[in-house]
């Protein structure tokens, strides 16, 4: 009687094992379904030996005396370039270009250059809290080296510094919560 409860305690056992174990195969199988129906079609491009291939144009255009540097933020919160490359002491001549369609209010952007000892998570915190400012907290102003103001969809401005000296730089957007997302490094040669 005994030998046979444990007989029936072990088939239970099995049973139940290979009950969860379907299910745990079905929950694979449907993950694997799901991820492979993409139905994204690859493109490909043939490139003959002798042809020549085109370059896409440089991203800033960089001169002896001037870094001109255009740079795009959209309504998704990035910025178009995660890097920027100057001389030390050269004449920077930036252009932010608002290339989403939100107002200012709702999804402002701005470029601003930090200090290289500006913590960039304190900055973009005490930025939030200073709407009156344009989101440039007034207590934090030795932390920015320069900055554009605030722009709403469809707007661009041009600012123009002297790059500071050589070392790397964080540039952010300030509006609240963007500096997460919208940042990136400013490098002077």
């Amino acid at each position: 009687m005994l030998k046979q409860r444990k007989v029936n305690f072990v088939l239970y056992l099995i049973q139940h094992k290979l009950y969860t174990m379907k299910k745990l195969i079905l929950v694979l199988v449907a993950a694997v379904a799901f991820s492979c129906g993409d139905n994204k079609k690859e493109e490909k491009t043939d490139v003959k030996i002798g042809t020549q291939v085109e370059e896409a144009p440089p991203a800033e255009v960089v001169d002896d005396a001037v870094a001109n540097v255009t740079i795009e933020g959209n309504d998704q919160m990035k910025f178009n370039k995660t890097e920027i490359r100057v001389k030390a002491g050269q004449k920077v001549k930036l252009t932010l270009k608002h290339v989403g369609k939100m107002e200012k209010t709702v999804m402002g952007h701005n470029w601003a250059l930090l200090t290289q000892d500006a913590d960039v998570a304190a900055v973009g915190q005490a930025s939030a809290l200073a709407s009156e400012t344009d989101y440039i907290p007034a207590d934090m102003q030795d932390k920015f080296i320069v900055h554009t103001k605030m722009l709403g969809g469809g707007e661009s401005e041009t600012i123009e510094f002297d790059a500071p000296a050589p070392g790397t730089y964080t540039f952010m957007c300030t509006f609240p919560g963007h500096y997460a997302l919208m940042q990136g490094k400013f490098i002077v040669e």
